[in-house]
């Protein structure tokens, strides 16, 4: 398999390149502003906003799977034109695509989402990821949309160092804002795994248990023994904030399909 991950330099990216790396398998990944990738991975810098450019490089690199991980939190047309873009480029190449969603485009509730929950967004970042779903599926209804939450691990994870921070009196923790955290590790095996298989449409693959960030705060305090009396909270509500609250993702279907077992916040950062 030649695997062309877009995003290789990313928290997840850099993952799934290590683990295919690992694997034996051919990888080539892309950046657009920070050239670092795993060793083994030939990396080639990519504007994924340029349409042309992209179906360029996938012409070049003949890939058997495309894993897209492409996202600027405030930028549109990298989310959700560029994540259109992709999916052009692998479907005119005829690879298999895996494309990274997020469990932003949900609005909130109480009850858990299920795989195929319709999205409902709230603020712009979710509107962005679920226009990038719509357009993967309009385009390759046979790729597979992963529905993922807070990515974490160690200290490179942006969700780590934010709770860090707050345990340092630098910024603060949502108390109301649930969500269900995922192991790194845990979702690039994941992903690894649907590139070769045949699962299409969206897939939660997520953590089985939601924590609010202030109970992830605490958590991270005792995996790093760190005394939590210095963690600042507050409230999403309180803040102004548009975005959603509750979003727990039920991903017990991908329990059953999957051979990697999703871990839970608590065991994966147990002390």
């Amino acid at each position: 398999m030649t695997l062309l991950v877009v995003g290789a330099s990313g928290y997840l990216g850099a993952q799934v390149c290590r683990q295919a790396v690992a694997a034996g398998r051919r990888v080539v990944g892309t950046y657009h502003a920070n050239p670092v990738a795993p060793p083994g991975v030939r990396t080639h810098r990519l504007d994924v906003t340029d349409r042309a450019a992209v179906r360029a490089l996938v012409a070049a690199v003949r890939p058997t799977a495309v894993v897209s991980t492409p996202y600027r939190y405030a930028d549109w047309t990298v989310t959700a034109d560029g994540a259109a873009h992709v999916a052009y480029a692998a479907a005119e190449a005829g690879a298999r695509l895996v494309h990274l969603s997020s469990d932003a485009l949900h609005g909130g509730r109480p009850e858990p989402y299920a795989d195929d929950d319709v999205p409902t967004p709230v603020f712009a970042y979710g509107a962005a990821k679920a226009a990038a779903e719509t357009a993967v599926r309009a385009i390759d209804p046979s790729a597979a949309l992963v529905r993922t939450s807070l990515i974490i691990g160690d200290e490179r994870s942006k969700q780590i160092r934010l709770c860090l921070d707050a345990l340092a009196g630098r910024g603060s923790l949502f108390t109301d804002e649930l969500r269900c955290p995922v192991d790194v590790a845990d979702l690039a095996a994941a992903v690894l795994e649907l590139a070769g298989g045949d699962h299409a449409g969206p897939l939660n693959v997520a953590g089985p248990e939601a924590v609010s960030r202030a109970e992830l705060g605490l958590l991270v305090a005792r995996r790093y023994g760190i005394d939590p009396a210095g963690l600042r909270t507050s409230t999403a509500a309180a803040s102004g904030l548009t975005r959603p609250a509750e979003v727990r993702l039920d991903s017990s279907r991908a329990a059953d399909l999957l051979g990697v077992r999703l871990r839970g916040v608590t065991e994966l950062l147990a002390p």
